[in-house]
């Protein structure tokens, strides 16, 4: 915790890592601080768990190979922090009692503004003028958002302890539910601890202990986990038609590399405590397989799937603990060549750099505790701990997740590569003279295989915190063994000009998946269109030029446009944008974003959304 640190450790401190999930530095001029200041204060109050944070006031980042930060001082401390302690009594619907402490660096004043974390009852802090929802912001990362219907309802439930998926679903009645699937449950649960006292009731009164139903003058409604627990799949068809669960066999290293190979797909449909078992067999039949010596005299082996099976046990029951029921897509399980990855629709109400901590932000609590009880999960709040555990066991990569809050989308992604075996070691030699640490090792080995890395997949592989993490990357890329793609996300980065030097030393060929000749900014405009525009059909090639004439493009047709195009090839958010001579921030949030949530989109690379070399194919 940083509350104590100094204003001039904590400048350090910004030199070293940047700006982080506790820490956010801003410059101010006259008395007036600026509303994102108090955007940040609602935001670092809100966060569930950070603890609070610290704002500091007069200082300025200088951009360039790496951010630089100084000092430069803010004018009237006094006036100015009163301003401050006054605002934030007054601006939000609870007051925020921060503590403003002006302190000396260099020749300079600095404001610390101290912002304590709100008290679950007092969530979420809001700007009183702006109400709900657009009034609350959450601290995720180095960024201040603004809190979705989800975050709200994570807050709301703290305060009522009614979680959505104990709410009565309108229509649904006992006709709905399965017996087969209570059987499933009694069974388990008998396994599992054999004197539970709901295992003496009888069926009505047992779902009704378990949340799964209520029981109303007579009358039996069953609630939204009642219905993903025990409903039968007519019943489940009717009311949630995209509940299911797509198998996905890709033939390549990237979603559409080779449009000439059809995708193999298995569709799985049913109740939770029934479709369970069927989504882990699949994935653990259809797995790659490594041999196990059970007996070394006898030289006696087992089979068994290169992922160890309480891994895809514990995968499979987070997808289904804490996907979000209420958006219409299916939970997709993509398996490449190379890699396992599981999709899940709904993002982590628990942030990022959090993950490794015990303890969990429930969606679905009450579907949650029902798998618990059922073993179906072995433990609670630590399914990623459990899960690196296990893959560092059998000397595999840590698993990587990332949460997308624009996409309400989940990505855990388990590779199949064991990690620093005999070949990784002789790889390897070739950065010996950089000495680097083993963690980066790991993730030169991480972006060989895959083409490029972020700062959370580097935390997740090395299980090290944002300091750390952030240290060791700027070392890699003052090493140009990375850089900044030119275009794609902050904090993601592709192979720099040293790793391709020193990774081919020994005139073999490198194995990432990721062509780095594919950025649109490092070719000349008008040739990429002259090539682009030459190899189209005629009648696609007439209608963007039409498309490139108009001023204002109708969104349905500029959408139809766009599938097309992306029909006919991969195309990135960059290429489509010199295509309809548009902006590429007009085109994502005016169509792309939209085509992607509608399924007229797909990326090549899923489970890397920020992916520098991100292309979109239509379906």
């Amino acid at each position: 915790m940083i509350l104590s640190d100094s204003a001039s450790e904590l400048i350090k401190r910004l030199n070293e890592v940047d700006e982080s999930e506790d820490l956010e530095a801003k410059t101010v001029s006259g008395s007036d601080p600026g509303k994102s200041v108090y955007e940040t204060i609602c935001a670092m109050a809100n966060e569930p768990g950070l603890g609070g944070g610290v704002v500091l006031l007069g200082v300025s980042k200088e951009i360039g190979l790496f951010p630089f930060y100084t000092a430069t001082g803010v004018r009237d401390p006094d006036k100015l922090s009163s301003e401050i302690v006054s605002s934030c009594s007054s601006l939000f619907n609870s007051p925020v009692r921060v503590n403003v402490t002006p302190e000396k660096v260099g020749r300079k004043i600095v404001l610390k503004i101290t912002v304590p974390e709100a008290a679950r009852g007092q969530k979420p802090v809001y700007f009183k003028a702006t109400g709900l929802p657009k009034g609350a912001y959450r601290r995720l990362g180095p960024t201040d958002v603004r809190c979705t219907d989800e975050d709200l309802s994570a807050f709301f439930m703290d305060q009522s302890h009614e979680s959505a998926d104990s709410q009565i679903v309108k229509e649904a009645s006992w006709n709905d539910i399965d017996r087969n699937a209570i059987q499933a449950y009694r069974r388990s649960r008998k396994e599992a601890y054999p004197a539970a006292a709901e295992l003496e009731m009888n069926d009505e009164d047992m779902l009704e202990a378990l949340g799964a139903v209520r029981i109303r003058g007579g009358k039996i409604r069953c609630t939204l986990a009642g219905l993903l627990l025990f409903g039968s799949q007519p019943a489940l068809r009717r009311h949630f038609p995209s509940m299911r669960f797509d198998y996905i066999r890709v033939p390549s290293l990237g979603w559409a590399e080779n449009t000439e190979m059809p995708f193999e797909a298995l569709e799985m449909r049913g109740s939770l405590l029934l479709v369970a078992q069927k989504i882990m067999a699949a994935i653990a039949d259809d797995l790659p397989k490594a041999f196990k010596i059970e007996d070394h005299h006898s030289g006696q082996r087992t089979e068994m799937p290169v992922l160890p099976f309480r891994v895809i046990r514990e995968a499979v029951v987070n997808a289904l603990m804490h996907r979000n029921y209420r958006v219409n897509k299916p939970v997709q399980i993509l398996r490449y060549p190379n890699r396992l990855v599981i999709k899940n629709p709904g993002y982590s109400l628990k942030a990022e750099e959090r993950f490794d901590e015990s303890g969990s932000a429930l969606r679905n609590p009450v579907v949650a505790e029902v798998l618990h009880e059922t073993r179906y999960a072995e433990t609670k709040g630590s399914g990623i701990r459990v899960m690196k555990r296990l893959m560092e066991k059998s000397g595999l990569a840590s698993p990587t997740f990332d949460s997308d809050r624009t996409l309400d989308e989940f990505t855990a992604t388990f590779l199949f590569h064991h990690f620093l075996d005999e070949k990784d070691i002789a790889w390897l030699a070739n950065f010996k003279s950089l000495d680097l640490s083993q963690d980066q090792m790991k993730g030169m080995i991480f972006l060989r295989e895959v083409g490029a890395i972020s700062n959370s997949i580097y935390r997740g592989l090395n299980s090290v915190d944002t300091l750390t993490a952030s240290k060791s990357l700027r070392k890699l890329r003052t090493l140009d063994l990375i850089v900044e793609p030119s275009v794609g996300s902050k904090n993601t980065y592709v192979p720099g000009p040293a790793f391709a030097k020193l990774a081919n030393k020994d005139g073999s060929t490198a194995t990432s998946t990721v062509s780095m000749d594919a950025k649109i900014d490092d070719v000349d405009a008008n040739r990429f269109l002259q090539v682009q525009m030459g190899e189209m059909p005629d009648k696609l090639r007439k209608d963007v030029l039409f498309a490139q004439l108009q001023a204002r493009l109708q969104p349905e047709k500029a959408m139809d446009l766009i599938v097309r195009l992306c029909k006919w090839r991969a195309l990135s958010l960059a290429e489509i944008a010199k295509l309809l001579d548009k902006s590429s921030a007009h085109v994502s949030t005016k169509y792309v974003q939209s085509l992607v949530s509608e399924g007229r989109l797909q990326y090549t690379y899923p489970e890397m959304v920020q992916h520098p070399h991100q292309r979109y194919v239509a379906k």
